[in-house]
């Protein structure tokens, strides 16, 4: 299965279970594997046989920065759920990470694939 990527797309977004975190946005570093097939896209050079990267990417952090979840979690299942909505993913894996959220880490998240039933 062919790969559509879209690495680190930041958004800011209120997300967290303390009140100081729900107080102000914080960012949130998102990244898409959308797993489709594009052999068609290439054979015909359109998108229409294809996944459209800049509007996955546009909803994707659209969601992730009015959802206000309070896990990373439940924020993973939103976006997992958002791409399969596009009828040319079969499946697909999401990271979401929440920068500088624990002292001495780069960042904390979740990772999780999801596929139609």
């Amino acid at each position: 299965m062919d790969q559509i990527i879209i690495k680190n797309l930041r958004a800011r977004g209120i997300i967290g279970l303390n009140d100081w975190e729900r107080e102000k946005p914080q960012e949130i570093l998102i990244n898409i594997i959308a797993y489709t097939d594009v052999r068609n896209a290439g054979e015909t050079d359109s998108i229409q046989h294809s996944v459209n990267y800049r509007t996955l990417a546009k909803r994707a952090q659209q969601h992730a920065e009015t959802a206000a979840r309070l896990t990373v979690e439940a924020l993973a299942e939103d976006l997992a759920r958002l791409c399969l909505e596009e009828p040319n993913v079969q499946r697909v894996r999401v990271r979401v990470e929440k920068p500088g959220a624990v002292r001495f880490a780069d960042s904390v998240g979740v990772e999780i694939e999801r596929g139609r039933v």
